[in-house]
């Protein structure tokens, strides 16, 4: 596995700024940086990692309930946006009807989720969390608010502002509008550097 710590990349760049490098009629050819694509891996390692424990302390809070990420991700949604509807949730999620139907049937029938008709067409499906699921959904946020608190503060001044421009640039393009109306950024942040240049 790459090696992530602070000094290799820069005693790569050290070793190419030697000179030598692949040369036609003895003129140095301009090339990707290997170095700069190695920081890149680097960054795409570092994701895994942080993406494995963020997720960690609630799989384990999950497993008792014989519940994955899946479930996780429907009971988060539903949580935030009562009356959800199921259409709306596969956009979302981005799985198969098969798959959230699934996940869904389980949550239903050990009572952590409700669904209902609609008011205005009754063949809609909104999803609505019961009081048991809004206990573990808020059990399971607060694991992971407080590894990002934690993450924050320990990363130092600025880390809020640029941890949203880089998480928010990292989502497809095309998407960007639609996340920034449905994650519902608190009035005290909501401004314009959120978007700003991520666009």
């Amino acid at each position: 596995m790459t090696d992530i710590s602070s000094q290799s990349v820069p005693d790569r760049r050290k070793v190419r700024s030697n000179g030598s490098g692949p040369s036609t009629n003895g003129a140095r050819q301009d090339a990707p940086d290997p170095c700069h694509r190695e920081e890149l891996v680097a960054y795409a390692e570092l994701l895994f990692f942080a993406y494995r424990d963020f997720t960690s302390d609630p799989d384990a809070a999950l497993e008792q309930y014989g519940f994955g990420r899946a479930h996780h991700r429907v009971l988060h949604f539903v949580h935030r946006h009562p009356g959800l509807r199921v259409a709306n949730l596969l956009d979302i999620l981005k799985i198969t009807k098969q798959s959230l139907a699934r996940v869904l049937k389980q949550l239903i029938d050990k009572g952590f989720i409700l669904q209902k008709a609609g008011n205005a067409d009754r063949r809609e499906r909104r999803l609505f969390v019961t009081a048991k699921g809004g206990r573990l959904i808020e059990k399971l946020t607060s694991l992971q608010v407080k590894r990002i608190e934690e993450a924050l503060a320990t990363a130092g001044p600025g880390a809020r502002h640029f941890t949203r421009r880089f998480l928010f640039a990292m989502i497809t393009q095309s998407d960007r509008d639609r996340v920034e109306t449905l994650i519902k950024l608190p009035p005290a942040t909501n401004s314009d550097d959120w978007t700003e240049g991520g666009k």
